[in-house]
């Protein structure tokens, strides 16, 4: 099927290219970093283990990054034709990238004044915008043999060019103003883990609160899916929430009906309390469904913490934006906590028959059962698990080992969470 991707800028960073899912924003809050004991002990543990950095390390890159994406909305603006991007880099420096320009010198001096640091690139990000519309342009008049074969497009902001994901790299051939793009594997289509025959356990209520990161059981047209809660919400009329992956929902198109998907809290292979139901499912552009809890279970969902199943919980601040080199986090019920890096940003890549549209990637590993999950970036929502490339393996060991022959690497593309905010006017997520 031939498809041209969105015409926008697409960010991706290769400093990190070590890159899983299944089946216009601006920050929630501001808030001044949360103090190293907010951290549970299972994410220091995860942060030393993948990043090697603090607990106060990364809550510093959180905050830094923010900063950077307030600069980038205004730079975009006041220095469009220098201005080329902006992220961290591997000792978690701020980096503003420009170009040659007659803004160039009012454009450095606003970077350095805000404490960033200037790195001078050949191309503005308008210029790889414009090398982006070719490239779609080109893909336009390809037939389908050729076409299809390229899955997504995206600015590389580090390496200041683009890069092209694509379901085959051997052999590619694109055109001559094209020369020295990196090529990328696509991810590949993943569903949420199907689940066994359940057994319902009468009685249940387990009145204890339940938080991103969670297992849950959904249930709708005849099949089963196992996936992990996301982000506690509230809607605009104060009631709660949970905001998680779209492809979670077995019956998409009867969310909000009567005969939506129901949401089960998951025991193991045992269904324990009736949560409630999908209330709104998306799965084209955004990847989120929106949980509506039932009466009876609606208290639990009333706090804004993340954790891995059993585990202390992070507390929620806010959200953030996704930015190239900024350490993130993510929770799901099979691999727990593991750490990485925002490897892209508002990237369009298709996933299967549909486009992930302005979502990001990381170098992180997460398996099937983690769909849904929470990605965090210090104590801010960042987003929601939502495609991968090796979902299918039992273990990330083997995932890594496997994928490495291959020539690929672990990456979990996810939706950010201020899109999904955007989307529904009066969402917001709990921070308290």
């Amino acid at each position: 099927m031939r498809r041209s991707f969105a015409r926008q800028a697409a960010v991706i960073g290769s400093a990190a290219v070590l890159l899983l899912g299944t089946a216009a924003t601006v920050a929630q809050a501001e808030p001044a970093p949360a103090p190293t004991t907010a951290l549970p002990a299972e994410l220091v543990e995860a942060l030393q283990r993948d990043l090697q950095i603090s607990p106060d390390r990364f809550l510093n890159d959180a905050e830094r990054s923010q900063e950077l994406a307030r600069f980038a909305d205004k730079a975009r603006e006041q220095f469009e034709s220098v201005f080329a991007g902006v992220w961290l880099d591997e000792q978690g420096t701020p980096i503003v990238g420009l170009a040659d320009g007659e803004q160039f010198d009012d454009a450095r001096t606003a970077a350095e004044d805000s404490g960033f640091v200037v790195e001078k690139t050949e191309n503005s990000e308008n210029a790889l915008e414009a090398r982006l519309d070719e490239l779609n342009d080109w893909l336009d008049t390809q037939p389908p043999a050729i076409a299809d074969v390229i899955r997504g497009i995206a600015i590389d902001v580090v390496n200041n060019d683009l890069v092209v994901r694509a379901e085959n790299v051997a052999g590619l051939e694109l055109p001559p103003f094209l020369d020295g793009v990196r090529v990328l594997f696509a991810p590949t289509e993943l569903t949420p883990e199907s689940t066994p025959e359940f057994e319902f356990t009468a009685g249940i209520a387990a009145p204890d609160a339940l938080l991103g990161g969670d297992a849950y059981a959904a249930l709708g047209a005849g099949a089963g899916l196992r996936c992990s809660l996301g982000f506690n919400a509230e809607d605009g009329s104060g009631g709660p929430v949970n905001i998680t992956a779209g492809h979670c929902d077995p019956n998409r198109s009867q969310a909000g009906t009567r005969w939506a998907s129901e949401v089960y809290q998951l025991l193991g292979d045992t269904l324990g309390q009736r949560l409630g139901t999908f209330e709104k499912t998306s799965l084209d552009n955004n990847d989120y469904g929106i949980i509506r809890p039932a009466a009876d279970a609606a208290g639990r969902f009333e706090n804004n913490g993340v954790r891995v199943p059993n585990a202390a919980p992070l507390p929620i601040t806010g959200t953030a934006d996704p930015i190239v080199g900024t350490p993130v986090c993510k929770s799901g019920l099979r691999t727990g906590y593991s750490c990485g890096v925002v490897t892209s940003a508002q990237q369009n890549v298709a996933i299967g028959e549909r486009v992930l549209s302005n979502g990001f990637s990381t170098n992180l590993c997460a398996l099937q059962g983690d769909s849904g999950g929470t990605l965090v970036t210090g104590t801010l929502a960042l987003g929601i698990s939502s495609a991968s490339n090796v979902g299918q393996y039992g273990l990330c060991e083997v995932a890594g080992f496997v994928s490495s022959l291959l020539g690929e690497t672990p990456e979990l593309f996810a939706t950010p969470i201020n899109a999904v905010l955007a989307e529904n006017p009066g969402l917001k997520v709990r921070t308290w």
